[in-house]
């Protein structure tokens, strides 16, 4: 639940731009996530998260961009941004070897299994997955934004099917995971 709550503020971004336009939408993605952030902090004790602190930067960044007279561009651009932004969080995750699950999924399981290589694996596999979906997002918006005649209900497929996909993946893969882990140690 706690990973689905890290999606929040990419929610609240999304349908905001829908009622209030990008621009306040992207404030209000940016104080969600500080809320968030705060919240977890200070109120729950919990370390900060990869994806809420970098949630935090690329809204509160993109707002603040947006305020001292950055243009926001079409609502595609700014999902682009957004996505791309998301995307370059997830991957700067993989690139220091703490994938973004990898957070989340510790508070699901014992400590013991923390440095068992099935785990780590298995969040790498995870997040690469979601590091797909985003690809794909942000191809879609770039697709949208580049190629103005390709209907809007592209992009807003193809951010549910990714978005879809990867919550059921992440639900999935670790049954499978410990699944054939026990199968092998059976051998």
């Amino acid at each position: 639940m706690s990973l689905l709550l890290a999606f929040l503020p990419f929610i609240v971004f999304a349908v905001a731009d829908g009622f209030v336009g990008p621009t306040v939408a992207l404030f209000l993605a940016a104080l969600v996530s500080f809320v968030l952030l705060l919240r977890d902090w200070f109120i729950l004790g919990k370390v900060p998260k990869i994806l809420d602190i970098g949630t935090t930067i690329l809204f509160g960044g993109l707002s603040l961009y947006v305020l001292f007279g950055g243009a926001t561009g079409s609502i595609f651009a700014v999902r682009l941004a957004v996505d791309a932004g998301l995307l370059a969080i997830v991957l700067i995750s993989i690139a220091i070897r703490r994938p973004f699950t990898l957070q989340y999924a510790r508070e699901q399981v014992s400590r013991e299994f923390w440095d068992h290589p099935v785990f780590i694996r298995t969040n790498y596999i995870i997040t690469s997955v979601w590091a797909l979906a985003f690809t794909m997002m942000a191809a879609a918006d770039a697709l949208l934004l580049y190629a103005p005649d390709v209907p809007a209900q592209v992009g807003i497929v193809a951010t549910i099917a990714a978005l879809v996909a990867s919550i059921r993946f992440t639900g999935w893969y670790p049954k499978r995971a410990r699944q054939r882990a026990a199968e092998q140690a059976a051998e």
